[in-house]
């Protein structure tokens, strides 16, 4: 037993000297970062159906007819891309202040491109459906993404640490140390034809106040997801 336990403090020991004696190697430490920008090819969307509190109010059932109108002329796949999130009645409100009873449904579309969602948001906003939100823009193949960003940034690295070196007369050796330090995604919304019509405000516009936007080709223009891939790497001196 008292052997065993020697021989693991010498172990300890021998890995704390060679740990201790890499500090003391030469070598130059590089960090670089890879930036590239990527479509997006998933849009989640929020549809939010509910009735008017008002003597000309449209029921839910018939808003939703309107809305599913649209979709299917925009060959949207309601099984695939149409989700119902919920389903309330104020029953509520109704006991307590004795007003009408509203439904609202809630749905969560899911479209491919920024050419596709701006005809359908163009379509519904006809149909007197504006409650529409941008819930959030995706890249499916985000994590292969990063992995082949992660590659680039390495040799950049290693570009970096080559032109380091080329005046100090000594050789880049291999690398000692390379740590993946973070992979970052940021994302955006905007609209090609500048006119300040954005799902935000098609939330808060009227019908009459869009006709002018709808009247002529409207496309929202999602902005690209940009991905950085940030390592940095210890190269030895030789």
């Amino acid at each position: 037993m008292k052997k065993t336990v020697l021989a693991l403090l010498f172990i300890s020991a021998l890995s704390f000297s060679q740990e201790a004696d890499y500090t003391k190697i030469p070598q130059l430490q590089t960090q670089a970062t890879y930036t590239t920008e990527v479509s997006p090819d998933k849009i989640i969307v929020s549809i939010t159906l509910s009735e008017s509190n008002n003597k000309g109010k449209v029921a839910v059932e018939e808003l939703e007819s309107r809305m599913e109108k649209v979709l299917l002329e925009n060959k949207v796949d309601l099984k695939k891309q149409l989700t119902l999130n919920n389903l309330s009645s104020s029953f509520k409100d109704y006991f307590l202040k004795k007003t009408d009873i509203q439904k609202t449904k809630n749905y969560q579309l899911e479209l491919y491109n920024a050419v596709d969602a701006g005809k359908i948001l163009a379509g519904l906003e006809k149909q007197e459906i504006s409650n529409v939100y941008l819930l959030r823009t995706e890249y499916s193949k985000l994590e292969e993404l990063k992995i082949e960003l992660k590659g680039k940034a390495i040799l950049k690295a290693k570009k970096q640490a080559e032109e380091m070196v080329k005046n100090l007369n000594q050789n880049l050796g291999p690398a000692l140390y390379i740590s993946d330090i973070e992979t970052n995604e940021s994302y955006g919304l905007r609209n090609s034809n500048n006119s300040g019509l954005n799902l935000k405000r098609m939330k808060i516009m009227s019908f009459r106040e869009t006709q002018s936007y709808l009247d002529r080709d409207f496309i929202v223009d999602f902005d690209k997801i940009r991905v950085d891939a940030t390592v940095t790497v210890y190269f030895k001196l030789e």
